[in-house]
């Protein structure tokens, strides 16, 4: 028989994540799986869980829960020999790497596709020892979003982060950074730099429209320093999905970017804070098998 193993956070998802892990593992023990329930208490226990999984060479990893859940089991599936296939039950608020492969973001609907629908190829990106599915950011707005609290974000959604980034945007000052790619370079004062893997952040499918979750690349955008009247355009041509041809944006696209400041800023990595800078942010094409529709 093959195996798999359901890694579930019991507090996604208004609490209703057992029912789910009951329902999974009924549905998997009839297309011939034996399964493994794992529910999470603390940071990094889905992660070194399915980095359990992959060295059992187990046949599927199955994540219950929301972005956060998903990353660390990423984390502990990423590069490694062994790589199980992926299941997405999506509980959280946001659910960016779900609405990118089209995994339907209601429960019962995403847990139909698993084991019985087809797999898709996605990238995995890496920002130093670290591996993320969606986003990488740096500049205040990249903070305030990732200290969103939980109350704000079961009341608003996708729009909490978007009110508390905007808030950074005006509020805040610009720092300089060092941007370096393929085939680009550059130093300036920026509000904001953000790497994004797919075409949804924080719940928007309008910031880089045209990723793709196996295209190898890293869609990078340098929101430069502007004036209040520049960021009301700047917004404006995000919800159009035209951010890329502002004249105050700095975009393109490559595998690998290394970014530098003097100032202590912290990247906002899948929606929580991570390392400092140095990052080096690079793309591994291709690396997890996901089901989808």
């Amino acid at each position: 028989m093959k195996k798999a193993m359901i890694i579930a956070n019991p507090s996604s998802g208004k609490e209703e994540a057992q029912g789910y892990v009951e329902k999974i593992q009924h549905q998997l023990a009839n297309i011939g799986y034996t399964t493994d329930i794992r529910l999470t208490s603390q940071a990094g226990d889905a992660a070194a869980w399915s980095a359990e999984a992959a060295a059992a060479r187990l046949d599927m990893v199955v994540s219950i829960g929301g972005d956060g859940t998903l990353n660390e089991v990423v984390n502990g599936l990423a590069e490694k020999e062994h790589r199980p296939t992926l299941g997405v039950i999506p509980l959280g608020t946001v659910n960016d790497f779900a609405r990118a492969l089209q995994v339907p973001l209601e429960p019962a609907e995403a847990m139909a596709v698993i084991g019985r629908a087809r797999l898709q190829k996605a990238d995995v990106g890496k920002v130093n020892e670290r591996y993320f599915l969606n986003i990488v950011a740096l500049g205040d707005i990249a903070e305030s979003a990732a200290v969103v609290s939980p109350e704000k974000k079961t009341a608003l959604g996708s729009f909490a982060y978007f009110l508390e980034g905007g808030k950074g945007l005006v509020n805040k000052q610009p720092v300089t950074i060092s941007v370096t790619a393929d085939e680009e370079e550059w130093k300036g004062e920026a509000l904001l730099f953000l790497a994004a893997l797919t075409n949804s952040v924080g719940g928007f499918e309008s910031v880089a429209p045209d990723a793709e979750v196996h295209d190898g690349k890293l869609h990078c955008f340098i929101i430069r320093k502007a004036s209040l009247p520049k960021l009301v355009r700047m917004t404006a041509n995000l919800l159009k999905g035209e951010l890329n041809e502002d004249p105050d944006v700095v975009y393109f696209r490559t595998s690998r970017v290394k970014v530098a400041s003097e100032a202590l800023l912290k990247a906002n990595v899948d929606g929580d804070i991570g390392s400092g800078l140095p990052l080096t942010l690079e793309v591994l094409p291709r690396h997890i098998e996901v089901w989808v529709p």
